[in-house]
């Protein structure tokens, strides 16, 4: 009986082990069912990073062009410098790795021992490793039996040109990454996808002896062309970096050549300017401003070091022509008129008095000339900017009116480009835009726009009232050669009339050749433009911007122009001293490069340079038609057929209506003259007596002559040199009553 008991009780145990038994079996396999069904990818993802390395090969970024498929940014091949922690760790000569390295690539010991001790499969110690220092550190780990480093393809951006459209490239970080301008903006097209190299490692987490290795190639970015020419580029900044010497602008300058058939920016230029291959380079510019930076940042380390490196160059990166806003003054009198205009509130010929201010409301507002312009047509008071008929015929247009037609001229709104930290200015609210209000903006005051909203208007009234969304991308392009997107025309509205354009445009048109706006002469082309002059706050600061905005040729605009130079410290501050005859500089020059054909007047084509003929082997009658022909003059030494001299000699440029001493003997001996000093003349007085010294001359046309003295000549009076010889001459802009511009 006690047996039976005995056996029941060992059976009832057994059954109970079995149970249990299967009931944790059961809980295992359903805990495994559940972990594959809910975790199963995470966990094998996590078992190939425990058993797998895995090291990123960059891809290449994409090429930035301009329009013509000239190279502004690019990529060069260079190498990365990885650690892999765990097996730097198997490694007896730590402290030889440290210094070693240390000294080939510059950076601080306790910065790479901080980097190979991380808890990391594999860690970055250095990027843009040039061939040079990556055979130093090839021959370093072979030297030294090193483990656990590696050289990894890289890429690193570079600009060929450096400084050059700088602000339009931007640059990039120590990642590759966009971080200012064009990189940044289409960060996404240009930087690719990054390749990856995955290779087998054991339990330690080194790579094993015999690896199975994967390589997947990176994807390069797309090339993407500007509309940008280089070559207007390059003109523009060389006339920009010469303003801001000549007018000592301790605020910079900034200026936008547009194409106002397509809205396409062919330069935008910003000084001063930064190098993108080294944007956090301290420059004279950065040091000029803040005497002693470069030893306070010395004294910096880490953090400390970075936030203030940033904030001291970062200014520098700021695009003037899209970022910054400004009082616009008299070149927003254009709109003025552009509403007057279409409102046929104001005729051309009709009869206006300016008494030098005009009262609105409480408030006296003057003529930037205090004592009046006296009778003058509405016509004469645009080319002398008169602000008393600029407040008539804006009331005469309406708060209401005159408000919309601004918001309609876009400047109440961002343009839309390509590039980041695109702002809107700051203008009026509708409900406070009364008479007072009206009244400042008719003559450009009491409000901010943007460089870029300016020119865009202005475009839009150059091209017949079509507004243009403006751009500076023209096409992006995969790796491949095939077209991801094409940056198309795009119009947003028609602003006013083309009727109302061409008499605008006819208007502007003699604020150039006889007003305001003289300094911007081009001889052989119709410039249409205005100049501006507008005190920054506070009033009575003494700190000025000067601006000059237009287009050309006025007839058939081709081109769009905006100068804005900030805070002239100079002898003078007016727009129509200091910016016209930079606008003009660079229209003369970028309107003959695009192929413009110059269509001289009369009077112009007496004063223009031409290219002295070879008469040299030519027959006395052939050599006087020859020169004729080019409207120059022959006078002719010796007796004899065939000229066998010439003075000056053949190619080099002089005014039409000079003269070649042509030789054909030497019976009498070479002639010579001795050269007067013409420095301090004006213009008529200097070719005078160069000229009733038989001397031939070459005027500079850096600007328009008939508004200075004499600065230079390229042969220094009291020289004895022969008759004929060619004396280069330049002037010196001193005009003070070419002011019209507030």
């Amino acid at each position: 009986m006690k047996i039976n008991t005995v056996g029941r009780i060992q059976k009832i145990r057994i059954n109970i082990l079995f149970f249990l038994f299967v009931l944790f079996a059961l809980v295992l396999i359903g805990r495994i069912g559940w972990f594959q069904i809910n975790r199963g990818n995470e966990l094998a993802n996590k078992a190939i990073e425990q058993q797998t390395g895995d090291k990123f090969v960059a891809s290449a970024r994409g090429t930035i062009y301009d329009r013509n498929g000239n190279t502004l940014a690019a990529s060069a091949d260079v190498e990365r410098l990885v650690a892999t922690p765990v097996q730097i760790k198997t490694n007896k000569n730590q402290e030889v790795i440290i210094d070693g390295l240390s000294e080939i690539i510059s950076i601080d010991k306790d910065v790479i021992l901080k980097k190979i001790t991380e808890k990391s499969c594999g860690v970055d110690i250095k990027r843009g490793i040039e061939k040079n220092e990556g055979d130093e550190i090839r021959h370093f780990i072979w030297e030294n039996k090193v483990s656990g480093l590696e050289l990894v393809k890289d890429t690193k951006r570079y600009y060929p040109y450096e400084n050059f459209a700088s602000h339009i490239m931007g640059f990039v970080g120590k990642d590759n990454q966009g971080l200012e301008g064009i990189e940044k903006a289409f960060d996404k097209n240009l930087r690719g996808k990054p390749g990856r190299i995955v290779s087998t490692k054991n339990a330690a987490g080194i790579e094993m002896p015999v690896r199975i290795r994967k390589y997947i190639r990176p994807v390069d970015g797309a090339n993407i062309f500007l509309t940008l020419d280089e070559v207007i580029q390059h003109i523009v900044e060389k006339f920009l970096e010469t303003a801001v010497v000549e007018n000592k602008l301790n605020c910079g300058a900034a200026a936008i050549v547009m194409d106002v058939k397509t809205g396409g920016i062919l330069a935008m230029a910003t000084k001063p300017d930064y190098n993108p291959n080294n944007p956090f380079n301290i420059t004279p510019d950065i040091e000029n401003k803040i005497p002693g930076i470069k030893q306070e940042l010395e004294e910096l380390k880490g953090i400390e070091y970075s936030k203030r490196l940033t904030e001291t160059v970062s200014p520098l990166w700021r695009n003037k022509a899209v970022v910054d806003s400004y009082e616009p003054g008299s070149t927003f009198k254009i709109a003025t008129i552009a509403s007057a205009l279409e409102e046929q509130v104001v005729k051309l010929n009709e009869a206006f008095f300016c008494k030098g201010s005009v009262k609105v409301g409480p408030h006296t507002m003057h003529c930037w000339r205090r004592k009046g312009h006296g009778p003058q047509t509405f016509l004469t008071a645009v080319q002398t900017s008169c602000n008393p008929v600029f407040i008539e015929i804006a009331s005469r247009v309406g708060s209401v009116k005159f408000y919309n037609y601004i918001k309609g001229f876009g400047f109440r709104d961002v343009t839309g480009i390509e590039l980041p930290g695109e702002t809107s200015g700051v203008f009026f609210n509708e409900k406070d835009f009364k008479d007072v209000q009206v009244a400042t903006t008719s003559f450009g005051q009491g409000f901010q726009v943007t460089p870029l909203q300016m020119i865009n208007f202005v475009s839009a009234i150059a091209n017949g009232g079509k507004m243009l969304k403006p751009h500076l991308v023209k096409q992006i392009i995969d790796s491949d050669g095939n077209i991801i997107k094409n940056f198309d025309l795009q119009e947003i509205k028609q602003i006013v009339s083309s009727d109302t354009c061409k008499t605008i445009a006819e208007i502007l048109e003699t604020v150039v050749s006889t007003g305001g706006g003289k300094n911007a002469y081009v001889a052989g082309f119709k410039i249409a433009g205005k100049t501006g002059t507008s005190e920054k706050l506070p009033r009575g600061s003494k700190k000025y911007i000067s601006s000059f905005i237009g287009f050309a040729p006025a007839d058939n605009p081709e081109i769009s122009i905006l100068i804005t130079l900030d805070e002239p410290m100079g002898e003078q501050y007016y727009g129509g001293v200091i910016a016209a005859p930079v606008a003009g500089g660079i229209l003369d020059e970028t309107l003959k490069y695009l192929g413009v054909e110059p269509r001289y007047t009369e009077e112009e084509l007496k004063k223009t340079n031409v290219s002295v003929p070879d008469l040299v082997g030519l027959t006395v009658n052939e050599a006087k038609r020859a020169a004729e022909a080019i409207g120059v003059n022959v006078v002719l030494q010796g007796s004899g057929v065939l000229v066998i001299e010439q003075i000056p000699k053949p190619y080099m440029s002089f005014e039409r209506g000079s003269s070649i001493i042509a030789y054909t003997n030497y019976e009498n001996g070479k002639t010579k003259v001795v050269v007067p000093n013409v420095v301090g003349m004006n213009m008529q007085d200097a070719k005078k007596n160069l000229i009733d010294s038989g001397l031939n001359i070459k005027i500079s046309e850096s600007f328009n002559k008939n508004i200075g003295v004499c600065s230079f000549q390229s042969i220094e009076g009291g020289v004895h040199v022969e008759t004929g010889s060619v004396v280069v001459i330049e002037f010196e802009r001193l005009d003070k009553s070419a002011c019209g511009n507030w």
